[in-house]
């Protein structure tokens, strides 16, 4: 008899073609995510996935499997989790998708003024688009705007990213931007993503080039980023919103040429076939408004 379990383990480790990544997202072992698709497989009678050194490549039994199964789980899931929150029959609910950056410093702070229901999904903004395609999220807050038929954005907010470095940084007086360039050049970086995600647009719009950096940490949080700076593990581009809310008396670190700085928006994106739907607009008219008063 099949476990229902290990149909969640399959559509985990479809969607993210890696078993380590999969039992990342369903918080379990490695060993028992395999098992689970060994489990499976041997179920159906044929391999699901074939095997490469970089990922795992459905195969067209898995593929069919995975179209046949997607909808029903998500289904399940999606019921299950509001039976799980016991929803006020008074209330709407949404359905958010964010960066735990952006839920951290733009929503928490506004939940309670909400009189709506949530249901909240991290992810970077590939897999936040994934989920607005897929319905499994009514809106999502994200940095990146991708040109998706049937998708639409507004503007939230412009964020200002500056280079932050360790506290006891000796930082040479620069008069050129050749100077910063070489001084930024040899530090140590931590990057958000091995693509140097902002740090390219930096590098583009005050030195006109590509940086040649390769950075000694990747960390794919924002938060994180900024403790690994106060601790003096390297230099790194952060928004100056989440620097004005850690703000503390001895922070551990400190901004450096402050005037070179580059921008970013934050958008909220939703389904264009939903842009009427009262409980969307409203969030959207409400958070705009908190922004616009400074609470968030």
């Amino acid at each position: 008899m099949v476990d229902f379990e290990w149909y969640r383990s399959f559509i985990a480790i479809y969607k993210h073609n890696s078993v380590t990544e999969a039992a990342r997202t369903r918080i379990m072992t490695q060993p028992a995510m395999s098992q689970h698709l060994a489990s499976l497989e041997a179920e159906v009678g044929e391999p699901l996935f074939t095997r490469t050194t970089r990922k795992l490549v459905p195969t067209e039994r898995g593929k069919q499997l995975y179209s046949h199964l997607a909808p029903h789980i998500e289904s399940l899931e999606e019921k299950t989790m509001g039976l799980k929150l016991h929803l006020s029959p008074t209330m709407e609910m949404i359905k958010i998708g964010s960066t735990q950056e952006l839920f951290t410093e733009h929503i928490i702070s506004y939940l309670s003024r909400l009189d709506l229901n949530t249901i909240t999904y991290f992810g970077d903004a590939d897999r936040l688009l994934e989920l607005l395609k897929e319905d499994r999220v009514d809106i999502i807050l994200t940095t990146k705007k991708f040109m998706t038929p049937g998708i639409e954005y507004v503007r939230l907010m412009e964020e200002r990213f500056v280079v932050v470095a360790p506290i006891g940084t000796n930082v040479p007086e620069c008069k050129t931007y050749k100077e910063k360039e070489l001084w930024l050049s040899g530090q140590r970086w931590i990057s958000y993503g091995l693509d140097l995600p902002i740090i390219r647009r930096y590098w583009r719009e005050f030195f006109k080039t590509r940086p040649t950096i390769n950075p000694v940490h990747v960390i794919p949080s924002l938060h994180l980023i900024l403790m690994a700076i106060a601790e003096g593990a390297g230099v790194s581009l952060l928004p100056t919103y989440m620097l004005k809310h850690h703000k503390v008396t001895e922070p551990g670190w400190r901004v450096v040429f402050e005037q070179m700085s580059v921008r970013n928006e934050l958008l909220i994106g939703f389904k264009s076939k939903h842009k009427h739907v009262l409980v969307i607009n409203d969030f959207i008219k409400r958070i705009n408004e908190a922004q616009i008063e400074g609470v968030i």
